[in-house]
């Protein structure tokens, strides 16, 4: 998709990366750094976001996953991809396993939830931080980075972290992103997902938390939920180790039971 912005290295196994609210494809430079030596490590940058064009008016999930359905058709064919989201990128995953289950040949989900939608006080705050956008966006991501990385990171980290916000999100992006989370609750339908999913949390995690990645692993069913010891919000980043191993390990299990089918 001409309007998707894509980075798309290595060959193997596809994997599909798909950042948090306030990311890009940037978010996973300690994946392809590792995983595309043995995979395809594929990421966008979602509709409003860093090098993909802008959003005239906010999306919804369904239009979220139907455009990210839309990339793994493209890139991947009928043999679909196994998908990786983190946080709000998490949603976006599940609601493309409730619409699309042919293109996903695993799921994985780190740091996310069902969607906002399902705490009122939740949405709310969702819907607020996106009007924080519209106004000093560097003291925003400054802000931002350091809850989404606690209170163990170092200045560089944090800084790294908010330097790449700030080059990835626009308010309009942020609010369509903002709009349909709050807007999204999938308590209801996780017994409906038939996918291997694997479900990571980091323990040092402050902005989902441990409840909200336990109601996925205890929806969906045969579930597989991982604690990465020392890991905040963005556990993809500040444990990048652990994590591809976790997905690396994750991935080769489900080949090789699609094999023996």
């Amino acid at each position: 998709m001409t309007d998707i912005h894509v980075l798309d290295e290595g060959s193997g196994p596809a994997i599909v990366l798909l950042h948090g609210i306030g990311g890009s494809s940037r978010s996973f430079a300690p994946q392809f750094a590792e995983l595309a030596e043995t995979h395809r490590v594929i990421a966008w940058d979602a509709p409003g976001y860093g090098e993909s064009a802008a959003v005239d008016e906010p999306l919804t999930m369904d239009q979220y996953a139907d455009r990210l359905a839309a990339v793994i058709d493209e890139r991947c064919g009928r043999g679909g991809a196994h998908v990786l989201g983190m946080s709000w990128g998490g949603v976006i995953a599940t609601r493309l396993a409730l619409r699309r289950p042919d293109l996903i040949r695993s799921l994985i989900l780190g740091s996310s939830t069902v969607g906002s939608g399902a705490d009122p006080d939740a949405a709310a705050a969702m819907l607020a931080r996106a009007d924080d956008v519209d106004g000093d966006v560097e003291a925003f991501t400054a802000a931002r980075a350091r809850r989404l990385l606690g209170d163990l990171a170092d200045d560089d980290a944090v800084a790294t972290v908010a330097a790449d916000m700030a080059a990835a999100i626009t308010p309009a992006g942020y609010r369509s992103a903002a709009a349909s989370m709050a807007a999204t609750d999938h308590t209801a339908e996780l017994a409906a997902i038939d996918i291997p999913t694997l479900v990571i949390s980091g323990d040092l995690d402050e902005v989902t938390g441990h409840e909200a990645s336990q109601v996925l692993a205890g929806g969906i069913g045969g579930a597989v939920y991982v604690t990465l010891r020392g890991a905040s919000h963005l556990a993809n980043r500040d444990r990048p180790a652990a994590f591809n191993a976790w997905t690396e390990s994750f991935v080769q299990i489900t080949e090789r039971l699609r094999l023996q089918q």
